[in-house]
């Protein structure tokens, strides 16, 4: 069902179709409950079907035209704009390669620096 399809109905067709929509998920959900259902997808579909009902009743409602696009016939398909190009991946390196071969002899004598660590106050401190 399409939203073209539904603007151009009257109100108490959209009623009636809306009806019978929620009647047929009910009795959908209660096939899938006892386990009869065999295409899931049939309740997704009837549920956007109910939205779309809803929406043309709520712009209806609201007072909203349709947009309309007029669209030419024939259609000269414009310039695709130019891809940007992708920064490259970094290759995986694996951490046990890494730490067994270091990429300089800097990296491999430069000592490693341990942070402090930050020395807890006593209670009398804190008062």
């Amino acid at each position: 069902m399409k939203v073209d399809e539904l603007r151009v109905l009257e109100e108490d067709e959209l009623g009636a179709r809306m009806k019978t929509a929620r009647r047929e998920l009910y009795e959908l959900r209660f096939k899938s409950a006892v386990g009869q259902l065999e295409n899931s997808s049939q309740i997704a579909r009837v549920r956007h079907d109910i939205a779309r009902i809803m929406t043309v009743l709520n712009e209806r409602e609201l007072g909203i035209r349709s947009i309309e696009v007029a669209v030419p016939a024939v259609e000269a398909p414009a310039a695709a704009p130019a891809k940007k190009a992708r920064p490259k991946r970094k290759e995986f390196v694996d951490e046990d390669e890494a730490q067994a071969e270091p990429a300089s002899t800097a990296e491999a004598e430069a000592p490693v620096e341990e942070k402090p660590k930050r020395a807890r106050r006593t209670k009398a401190e804190k008062e």
